[in-house]
């Protein structure tokens, strides 16, 4: 009977498909599942979410939720991290302040001066995590889904000695984007991705064994023939902020305007999503003129929080009836790779997944210890890394520029350094392409008094560093 404990359980939404995929793994149907969170209404709900699905399906599972993370933690075979610190109030803070210095951002909870603060607030409680893990159950696997991925990653592999990956699914729906693109059934292609999270790039993309980029070549340049390369109007363009495309062909080519830049300029399709992307160049958010060009949608404070709200509130809704048993429970699987993950080393059936750990030469030509994202084999024994050589050049300098950020990010959370925090912020390229230093000093330092009651590594040292 594996032990997992979901730690942010209070992310209902992701915590409910992370549930539902455990349960659809025979391996784990006898699984001990725990759920942490500081929210007892959300540690109420997904209760009764699991046990309903225990009663449903007739698994031999049990559930219990609590507050006192180190209880929960005590003997763990696998530590799941899925949490927000700060709320909705912190992540207005990382997006309101730089917006009023001329820093347009699309999430700002991975790079930016926004990820860079999102950073330092879950740095902070991750490392507290791992420290209770290295008393309380140091053989155990964490599996961490929370932003900013490389950052944390980093941090933990810096910092501690528990066994860690962290997990998107980027990967994942990238590769099901290119194949709709060419037309090919998704069983049908097969990829081999590596870089960072959200900057990883498809090195080979094959359908039926042959060489697909060329395809896709002549399906984008079809498409820019027909349609040229117009903005579109905001006002037609779905409301959401992690958009990717429909499911039509047409739909998809017309809003991955930054992805489709990348890909006519430096040869290779990259994993994340257009409006997201935009946040790690220089290139797409510096003026209007710009934003309109690419049709990326300009920050409006308050909106973002308040649609992410409501699609939580949406999502809530349904997973309390369910919970109640008012509504079936659909027991299919997502594409996360966190079961597989698991099921792979309870059952020594070997899954190759992409996910985000230390670079020991794996890519040679980013840094040693810095995080990558590459394909890795799991058995019983754990997460093989795979070797993926030299990127292209003009992909390892993309993917370094955001890597100078996340070590100087990662230095300040783990030393409490003030002034790596600077340094990290002025390095940012769309930062650098924006504000001068003295401003940038300035937004940084407005960013900090803002967010400190949420960065217990600076607390101690705030007054005497002013």
């Amino acid at each position: 009977m594996p032990k997992i404990v979901i730690i942010g359980a209070g992310s209902i939404v992701f915590s409910s498909r992370l549930t539902q995929d455990i349960f659809c793994v025979p391996a784990l149907a006898a699984t001990h599942l725990v759920y942490v969170d500081i929210d007892q209404s959300a540690l109420d709900l997904m209760s009764k979410f699991a046990a309903r699905i225990i009663e449903q399906e007739h698994l031999p599972a049990t559930v219990e939720a609590t507050q006192d993370r180190r209880r929960a933690l005590e003997g763990a075979d696998y530590v799941i991290t899925t949490f927000r610190v700060g709320g909705a109030e912190a992540t207005r803070l990382d997006l309101e302040i730089p917006l009023k210095y001329g820093i347009d951002q699309a999430v700002g909870d991975t790079i930016g001066p926004g990820g860079i603060f999102y950073g330092q607030r879950h740095m902070a409680l991750l490392l507290e995590i791992c420290r209770d893990m290295e008393e309380l159950c140091p053989d155990a696997w964490l599996i961490n889904h929370t932003n900013p991925m490389s950052m944390l990653c980093w941090a933990v592999n810096k910092a501690t000695r528990i066994k860690s990956v962290g997990l998107c699914h980027s990967v994942q729906e990238t590769s099901a984007q290119l194949a709709l693109h060419i037309g090919a059934p998704y069983e049908e292609v097969s990829y081999w991705v590596a870089g960072i999270n959200h900057m990883a790039w498809f090195l080979r993309f094959e359908w039926k064994g042959q060489d697909a980029y060329p395809l896709l070549r002549q399906r984008l340049a079809a498409w820019d023939r027909a349609n040229g390369d117009q903005s579109q109007s905001f006002a037609d363009m779905p409301d959401n902020p992690y958009y990717t495309g429909g499911i039509g062909d047409g739909d998809l080519w017309t809003w991955d305007t930054v992805r489709r830049e990348l890909f006519r300029t430096f040869g290779y399709y990259v994993t994340e999503s257009t409006a997201h992307l935009s946040e790690y160049l220089p290139y797409f958010r510096r003026t209007d003129e710009l934003r309109r060009q690419y049709t990326l949608r300009p920050q409006e404070i308050g909106a973002f929080t308040k649609r992410f709200e409501e699609r939580r509130e949406s999502r809530s809704g349904r997973i309390y009836r369910q919970a109640l048993g008012d509504e079936a429970i659909p027991m299919q699987r997502t594409n996360e790779y966190t079961s597989a993950i698991m099921e792979a080393i309870e059952t020594d059936v070997p899954c190759r997944v992409n996910v985000n750990v230390r670079n020991t030469g794996l890519i040679t030509n980013l840094p040693q210890d810095s995080c990558v994202e590459v394909p890795c084999l799991v058995d019983r024994l754990g997460v093989h890394p795979c070797f993926a050589g030299d990127l292209p050049p003009q992909l390892a300098a993309l993917c370094r520029s955001n890597i100078a950020v996340q070590e100087l990010a990662v230095k300040a959370a783990v030393e409490g350094d003030r002034d790596a925090l600077y340094h990290a912020v002025a390095l940012d390229p769309l930062t650098a392409s924006l504000l001068p230093l003295p401003q940038i000093r300035r937004m940084t330092d407005e960013m900090f008094e803002a967010g400190l009651p949420w960065m217990p590594q600076f607390q101690n040292k705030a007054v005497a560093v002013r």
